[in-house]
């Protein structure tokens, strides 16, 4: 570590600053804040998510990422599939989720508000693979 380590600025990303300038799944808006492309980071990457009120979203994986979720507002559904089964997660306000890298799943919003979620992943990049279904078209590889 050099003396240039201790001394790089911080940034400020305020609220109303956030972009919606990244890979997108149909039923929810993501909005980046933190990322290699609006601060440099390296290693990380964070935003929000937004599911309006009886909205799904389209099925997905983050690629190699992990991904950290904290329920600001709402009562999101994480959806995802173990075996031949569709298994749902219910959340809240204060609760948290992890999805594992490249496991599909999706989000919906039963509830009458929009859920908004605030979301970091292990990449400094959205890394957004949307897919017609949590299962896989043929045999896993």
């Amino acid at each position: 570590m050099t003396n240039d380590d201790w001394h790089r600025p911080l940034s400020h990303i305020r609220g109303e600053d956030v972009t919606g300038d990244t890979t997108q799944t149909s039923g929810m808006s993501r909005r980046e804040a933190i990322s290699g492309k609006s601060v440099g980071s390296e290693k990380l990457w964070m935003g929000q998510t937004h599911v309006g009120a009886g909205v799904k979203s389209a099925d997905h994986h983050h690629g190699e990422s992990e991904t950290a979720i904290y329920v600001v507002s709402g009562t999101p559904s994480f959806v995802f599939a173990e075996g031949d089964k569709e298994v749902r997660l219910d959340a809240k306000p204060g609760d948290y989720i992890f999805v594992p890298p490249y496991v599909p799943h999706r989000e919906e919003n039963p509830g009458a508000e929009e859920a908004v979620v605030v979301i970091a992943r292990s990449t400094q990049e959205a890394i957004v693979v949307n897919l017609p279904s949590l299962w896989p078209a043929g045999p896993i590889a």
